[in-house]
């Protein structure tokens, strides 16, 4: 089964990613074998699935939740540069940034739910470094950000 079979079995779908961008920067850029992706929120259609932060108004499992559409969103960027998930040989790097209270301190918790999903659909190729951020507010309200680096 290829990637996106295998996570579309994991009960995500990635979204169609708009042509004609407007906005100042790329979804992302490719350098040799490697793509690097923009930070990516957990837009459904969109629209942000959850608004807030996290220890406040945002709870940990909604946090989690976040973090795999947010990465799932980074993958259709992917597939827009480069017409399938299959090309992907690896991913490299995985950041999570997440919007939380000067008091949380799990945000390693939240982008682990990414990391077992990239090991459930990637594999081998999908053992990835990985970090995991503290901040006092994110753009549009959203409660993650998650930006990758693959190699195709």
């Amino acid at each position: 089964m290829n990637f996106e079979g295998k996570l579309e079995r994991a009960g995500y779908k990635l979204p169609d990613r708009r042509k004609g961008n407007q906005r100042p920067f790329e979804d992302g850029i490719q350098t040799s074998q490697l793509i690097f992706v923009s930070g990516n929120a957990a837009k459904i259609d969109g629209v942000l699935k959850y608004k807030g932060i996290v220890g406040d108004t945002v709870s940990l499992e909604q946090a989690q939740d976040a973090a795999k559409i947010a990465f799932v969103n980074c993958l259709a960027a992917v597939k827009y540069m480069t017409g399938s998930l299959d090309h992907i040989k690896k991913i490299v790097n995985i950041k999570g940034y997440v919007a939380s209270t000067p008091d949380f301190i799990e945000q390693p918790e939240i982008m682990n739910e990414v990391s077992f999903l990239v090991n459930e659909i990637f594999g081998e190729a999908g053992k990835h470094s990985r970090a995991a951020l503290g901040t006092a507010s994110l753009p549009g309200g959203t409660p993650v950000e998650v930006e990758i680096v693959v190699e195709v």
